[in-house]
């Protein structure tokens, strides 16, 4: 079951993110894709803001992983700089896909081979200047629960 929202403005892009971090649990993780500018890091931060996460969230696109403390922690990471899979050997990429926060990957189509089976895929594409559709693609059941209790919320306006 895949899921499609209409993002209207930033804070839309926003506001689903946050629902989504309010809503995640220990281990979960989050794979982003979409072209620049499309609106990555604003899902993001309102992932963050849903985790209890305070202070600055930034892309982290220059040191490949940010961490922050919320509710539980939040690892943002940015693999567009990166080759490929191959080079997530040297981050211990393990201990933050496997550990007791949530992942939220940016670009995550860079390194598919070494993401977890079970995720929540999100992908992000540009309808004009500020609409956007966001695609969330569930692959295992928890995240397929995550997606329906999101369809919810978003479809009752809470």
């Amino acid at each position: 079951m895949n899921l499609s929202l209409e993002s209207k403005t930033p804070g839309d892009t926003y506001k689903i993110g946050e629902l989504l971090g309010s809503m995640a649990e220990p281990g979960d993780i989050f794979c982003l894709s979409g072209d620049l500018g499309a609106g990555k890091t604003v899902l993001a931060k309102g992932v963050a803001a849903g985790l209890g996460v305070e202070g600055r969230v930034a892309s982290p696109t220059f040191t490949l992983i940010n961490e922050h403390r919320g509710r539980m922690p939040f690892y943002h990471m940015d693999v567009y700089r990166l080759g490929g899979p191959e080079d997530m050997a040297d981050l211990g990429y393990e201990e933050y896909f496997y550990g007791p926060g949530v992942t939220l990957v940016e670009w995550a189509e860079i390194i598919d081979g070494v993401l977890p089976e079970e995720r929540l895929d999100i992908s992000i594409a540009r309808d004009g200047e500020e609409l956007r559709t966001i695609t969330v693609e569930p692959r295992g059941d928890r995240y397929l629960r995550l997606a329906e209790e999101l369809k919810i919320h978003v479809c009752s306006g809470s």
